[in-house]
């Protein structure tokens, strides 16, 4: 029987997520990493909790670290051999679960999901956006391929595992007191820094 609620959290959990790793830890994609977040960061103020939605091996987290030393960090990742190189990060408070599992307790000042929409199952997404709005007491910060209507990507060779679609807009329609902060592009021929023609948004709660 599955652990998980559908398809796309078996495909994380097991193999495929495992190969992923192998994939997704050198040097230029952490240098990457690192100014994205400082061009994120910069426009934040009092940001002190962090929780990152789907952390993988952290190369995210490490990247944040560098640039806010003293903030208190979280992951929620899935995939077990992630899980343990999270372990090698001090003073990371790590959820072993599922995102579809996770219960929001404590809030964070900032809230991220960067790589991770895209794979989620769409019937589920309105629940992720509930968990991402309710963790947050501040800042929720999304990082995915764009497109203005959804719709479906063949990915290495797989179907229904990945989509784009205009994740940061429909977030901000179910939550009237979001705010668009800042938003950007990132693109895969970038000649310093790229990644993988990502657009990001910055939302803050009003009022916060």
């Amino acid at each position: 029987m599955n652990q998980y609620k559908t398809e796309q959290e078996n495909f994380w959990a097991s193999e495929f997520g495992n190969e992923y790793i192998s994939r997704n830890q050198d040097k230029e994609l952490l240098a990457s990493n690192t100014a994205l977040f400082s061009q994120i960061l910069h426009k934040t103020r009092g940001v002190r909790s962090i929780i990152e939605f789907g952390a993988n091996i952290g190369m995210n987290l490490h990247a944040i670290k560098s640039l806010l030393p003293f903030a208190d960090l979280s992951a929620i990742e899935i995939n077990t051999q992630a899980v343990e190189h999270l372990k090698k990060i001090e003073n990371l408070t790590i959820y072993h679960q599922s995102i579809l599992d996770f219960v929001p307790k404590d809030q964070n000042d900032f809230v991220f999901i960067k790589g991770v929409l895209i794979h989620i199952n769409p019937d589920m997404l309105p629940d992720v956006y509930q968990k991402l709005y309710e963790t947050s007491n501040r800042y929720i910060y999304i990082a995915e391929y764009y497109n203005p209507t959804p719709m479906e990507l063949n990915y290495r060779g797989h179907t229904e595992k990945m989509y784009k679609r205009d994740f940061a807009g429909e977030m901000l329609d179910l939550y009237p007191d979001l705010e668009l902060v800042n938003y950007g592009f990132v693109y895969h021929r970038d000649p310093v820094f790229m990644q993988g023609d990502i657009t990001w948004f910055l939302m803050e709660k009003k009022g916060c």
